[in-house]
């Protein structure tokens, strides 16, 4: 079994693992930083892959991955957390796929 290239992993389950993940844990724990801890990982382990499509792409990305979290907030004031969270991932996860995971 060979070497996985960190540019080969699909994006968008990276995208809600974060966002998901990290809304959870730092939900669970009361601990909001290591919620971060987790969406910065999953930032991380997107970025090589989101790199090969170009600054372009990278940079865009990472934008509305960490915009995702922050937009999250008000509109969970408005349709509530989960919703909100799951709105989202959706958003950022369909955003990944099509920029960075699609195949042509």
């Amino acid at each position: 079994m060979g070497v996985v290239k960190l540019s080969s992993i699909p994006t968008a389950p990276l995208t809600v693992v974060g966002l998901v993940g990290g809304f959870l844990l730092a939900n669970r724990t009361g601990n909001r930083p290591l919620g971060g801890v987790v969406m910065a990982a999953a930032n991380a382990a997107a970025l090589p892959a989101w790199t090969s499509r170009g600054p372009a792409t990278a940079t865009g990305l990472s934008a509305l991955y960490w915009g995702a979290m922050g937009a999250s907030h008000p509109l969970a004031k408005k349709i509530g957390v989960w919703p909100s969270v799951a709105t989202v991932a959706a958003v950022s996860a369909g955003a990944a796929w099509a920029a960075s995971d699609r195949r042509s």
